[in-house]
């Protein structure tokens, strides 16, 4: 690189940057001063760029007053005078405002530098760049800024470039730091003459080697040797050639000749002492999560909260339900140190003897899994409708609340009174906690829950119009069947406490065609099947809820058709209406029920019939021979009502309403007296 010189011995010539006052009087456009541009030109009004760069004020006359002559006439008062002098310099590299800066006659680098808004942190100052055309010149400006010498600034010409480099530790990426950060790795500029320094130091980096540096000082450099250094077996490697330095000797004797030679680019490494932490006879290790893992001298008496403070104590990642005491004969105890603390056990503290290893886990994340830091005799499984279903850690102190609490609760579809409780190797039981909640049940009546049991929550059945699927989970014997005429009939989930009403309400009720005088329900979980037969209208009419049925869960419910009594009902409870009626058919009779009422049921006599002679036949007796037959003059009941005079009709009869079109039927009917005569209408009445 060339030497720079200044400009005290140079003749007065014009340059970028002079500030030129053109005088010509008469012309408006000349009395504003001009400035010599980057080129060397000067831009005048009628002329354009006139080049003056390197010409002496009486040369830069002549020039101007010989192109002036052509445009102007009148030139004898025109003048030319040097007014100021600046620097037209630029500025790039790692500044602020990197860019063209103008700076006053003797301004310097560090006058461009502030013009340029300053330095960026991360710049390497004592590599700056001064480039004068094809010319590079370093500049040390950290030198400067140490020495204050200004002969270590080169004077500045117009049209210099000043870069800035940035330094190596900042990487390829540009980012904002400050000088605590930037120092952090080291404050090497160039790694051909730095130090490094790594291993058991506080600041491991690449640190700047000035004269007379030593091992020691590049130690205090990076922020001294850990606790766990081995300082007696430290590495330093100066141009290829490994030394040992025993610091620790050093430091005994003060002897000089036992620092390592250090020159740049070397390499000193500080090994971890294995030997601090290798087992003795009095060594306790502690582990985990605590602030300061590692091996601890046990003396006489020394307990266990004295290794646990020694170390720092547990961090608030640490899980201290669960610490593990690993005994030199391969016993592993536990210890609950938050229970001890708050008082729930009895049992002392463990007694740590040399050997020993205090290991405190990382408490379980409720958002990670816990397959691996939580063992299976350790945890309880909840599945179904929670709100978050797992494995969690369990702890005797718990309850079934406290359990599906930590599993963030039961989920709105839960069916809370079938929670499943399976114990390992057992059979699952059943624990309504919709009872328990509703009743305000006490906590000594939760079921027992132990490490390695499982917790389901099945969910509530869906809609059985649409989730046929949904009735495989869900158990039978926790199901009403609600059959016939409603609106929802299927498999329904209830507790003991809901009503026939309730039930049926689920159901969306009766639809039109049921009859709901004739309701059966069956109960399938007694000693013996039973069915219950239920008359709802009455119910309706009186409100008396002693006639509702009680309904338990696996009973079955049948509403029936009320326009289907031939299915529905047996022929024994039934009376049957042939002949010349409106409607025969099979109808349903009871005590209170007259040969009227099964007339008007059946839609009356027609026109034709022949109403002196309407039979009643009492099939049973029939069928055992005896003369059961009976015959009724309707005709004449109606123009002499007499009500003792009515045929009794029973369950299982049939009436017969003869037609008067029936050839014969008067010779017919005179002979019917006798037994025969009697099996022959109901052979008749059993065809039809």
């Amino acid at each position: 690189m060339s030497s720079l010189g200044s400009y005290g011995d140079e003749a007065l010539t014009l340059r970028p940057g002079d500030i030129i006052q053109l005088s010509l009087p008469g012309e408006p456009a000349f009395s504003d001063p001009f400035t010599v541009e980057r080129d060397g030109n000067l831009l005048l009004p009628e002329l354009g760029r006139v080049p003056v760069e390197g010409l002496s004020e009486a040369q830069a006359k002549d020039l101007l007053l010989k192109k002036l002559g052509v445009v102007y006439r009148d030139l004898n008062r025109f003048d030319l005078q040097l007014k100021e002098r600046q620097l037209p310099i630029t500025v790039l590299g790692y500044v602020r405002k990197p860019g063209p800066v103008t700076l006053q006659a003797l301004g310097n680098i560090q006058m461009a530098l502030a013009a340029a808004d300053g330095l960026v942190p991360g710049a390497q100052i004592d590599k700056l760049q001064l480039r004068r055309g094809s010319e590079v010149f370093a500049v040390d400006y950290k030198k400067y800024l140490d020495s204050g010498d200004a002969n270590l600034l080169p004077a500045l010409q117009p049209r210099d470039l000043i870069f800035v480099p940035a330094s190596p530790l900042i990487g390829n990426v540009q980012i904002e730091f400050d000088a605590a950060t930037l120092s952090a790795g080291g404050d090497a500029g160039e790694s051909q003459q730095a130090v490094k320094v790594f291993g058991e130091v506080n600041n491991p980096g690449s640190y700047s080697i000035k004269p007379g540096n030593t091992v020691v000082d590049m130690l205090m450099r990076a922020g001294g040797v850990t606790r766990y250094a081995g300082v007696e077996r430290i590495r330093v490697i100066t141009q290829g050639a490994p030394q040992l330095f025993d610091l620790k000797a050093y430091l005994d004797s003060g002897d000089a000749s036992r620092l390592a030679d250090l020159n740049g680019g070397a390499t000193i490494f500080v090994p971890i002492q294995e030997e601090a932490v290798s087992r003795n006879a009095s060594t306790v290790y502690i582990m985990g999560e605590v602030f300061r893992p590692g091996a601890y001298e046990s003396q006489q008496g020394t307990s266990f909260f004295d290794i646990l403070a020694n170390a720092g104590g547990p961090t608030r990642f640490a899980e201290s339900r669960q610490i593990r005491i690993l005994r030199i004969d391969g016993q592993v105890e536990s210890f609950d140190l938050q229970a001890y603390t708050e008082g729930l056990v009895k049992a002392a503290q463990p007694e740590i003897r040399p050997g020993d290893a205090i290991f405190v886990p990382e408490k379980t994340d409720m958002n990670e899994k816990s397959w691996l830091k939580v063992a299976p005799n350790r945890a309880v499984m909840v599945m179904g409708q929670v709100t978050q279903p797992g494995r969690f850690e369990w702890s005797d102190e718990m309850s079934l609340l406290d359990l599906l609490a930590h599993a963030g609760g039961p989920t709105a579809q839960a069916d809370i009174a079938n929670v499943q409780i399976v114990a390992p190797g057992g059979k699952p039981s059943i624990f309504d906690l919709s009872d328990f909640l509703r009743e305000g049940g006490r906590l000594q009546s939760l079921p027992q829950i132990r490490a390695g049991f499982t917790i389901m929550v099945p969910d509530l059945p869906q809609d059985p119009s649409n989730n046929k699927s949904q009735w495989v989970r869900q158990a039978s014997e926790n199901s009403i069947y609600i059959f016939g005429q409603v609106g929802a009939p299927g498999r329904y989930a209830f507790n003991p406490q809901l009503s026939f009403i309730d039930i049926l309400s689920a159901a969306d009720g009766p639809t039109a065609a049921a009859d709901i005088h004739n309701i059966r329900v069956t109960h399938r979980n007694e000693s013996r099947p039973r069915v219950t037969q239920l008359d709802l209208a009455d119910y309706f009419e009186t409100g008396d809820e002693n006639l509702l049925p009680r309904v338990v869960p696996g009973d079955s419910i049948y509403v029936p058709e009320k326009n289907r009594p031939w299915l529905d009902e047996k022929k024994e409870t039934m009376v049957r209406v042939i002949g010349a009626v409106a409607k025969p058919g099979r109808y349903r009779f009871n005590d209170e029920m007259t040969i009227l009422d099964l007339l008007a049921e059946a839609g009356g006599p027609t026109a034709t019939a022949y109403l002196k002679n309407i039979v009643v036949v009492n099939v049973a007796k029939a069928q055992a021979g005896q003369d059961q037959a009976r015959s009724f003059n309707f005709a004449t009941f109606v123009r002499k009502p007499d009500f003792s005079q009515l045929p009794l009709v029973r369950p299982g009869d049939t009436v017969y309403v003869p037609d008067s079109t029936a050839s014969n039927w008067a010779v017919f009917m005179k002979g019917v007296t006798d037994t025969v005569s009697i099996l022959s209408i109901f052979a008749i009445t059993g065809g039809l």
